[in-house]
């Protein structure tokens, strides 16, 4: 039994950073509150692979993994955004686009739980990225133009909904032995994120945008030979009539 429930104290772990990071970006600490989101996401990348090691997977951590990620990696991150660079402009458009991200992050999850995906593949950004991109974005406030920011949370939220494929690395393995070592990488990662508050966050963007934008690309590039599929076969049919009457 309490193998069965060790999954779920890490996804409740991820739940109670959500919460925390929450309650110091409106206490205006947003370094802190992105960093727990960086922690959380840790969590959430583990939770899943403890649960294949001990074969403890089930429809309840399933579930609760789904409700502790709309909070740790959607609503938290918006108000992050919000209390560090969204408080300076119009209200109205600070508001709805607070909203939207958290909205169109429960939508993605929505989908994930109810849609078969492609075997190695999430459609749509997955939310811990999006959160965490979200997140370490406003801790720049200060060097980036606050439209920007608006902007790149409303293409963040588009990417969430989107059917752009984005590589699943959560299938990858955990061998039942290193269960036991987990806790402890997590806490030299908290301790490495607090010590290097500014190296951390930055190392960490850069990775997301990497990942964010590898989909985007890839999406790109698979899009470009059906146009030209498309184009061919217009050329071939508006040359046949002509080639006929002639």
């Amino acid at each position: 039994m309490i193998t069965k429930s060790i999954p779920s104290l890490f996804t409740v772990g991820n739940l109670f950073l959500g919460v925390l990071s929450i309650i110091l970006a409106f206490n205006d600490r947003a370094n802190g509150a992105a960093l727990l989101v960086i922690i959380a996401m840790l969590l959430d990348g583990v939770d899943g692979r403890v649960a294949r090691a001990l074969n403890a997977q089930s429809e309840f951590g399933k579930e609760l993994d789904s409700l502790s990620d709309v909070i740790s990696f959607g609503v938290a991150p918006a108000f992050i955004m919000y209390q560090a660079a969204f408080t300076d402009v119009s209200p109205a458009l600070a508001w709805i686009i607070t909203a939207i991200f958290p909205i169109c992050g429960a939508l993605r999850l929505a989908r994930f739980n109810v849609i078969s995906g492609v075997p190695g593949y999430f459609i749509g950004l997955p939310i811990p990225a999006a959160g965490g991109v979200l997140a370490t974005l406003a801790l720049f406030n200060r060097d980036l133009n606050v439209y920007l920011l608006l902007v790149s949370s409303l293409a963040l939220s588009f990417l969430m909904v989107s059917n752009i494929k984005y590589p699943n690395f959560k299938k990858l393995g955990l061998p039942r032995t290193a269960v036991w070592a987990i806790p402890i990488v997590v806490a030299l990662a908290a301790i490495l994120a607090f010590e290097f508050p500014k190296a951390i966050p930055k190392f960490i963007l850069a990775l997301l945008l990497i990942y964010a934008l590898w989909g985007l690309k890839k999406n790109v590039e698979r899009l470009m030979p059906r146009r030209r599929r498309r184009k061919r076969t217009a050329n071939t049919e508006e040359q046949a009539p002509s080639e006929h009457s002639a």
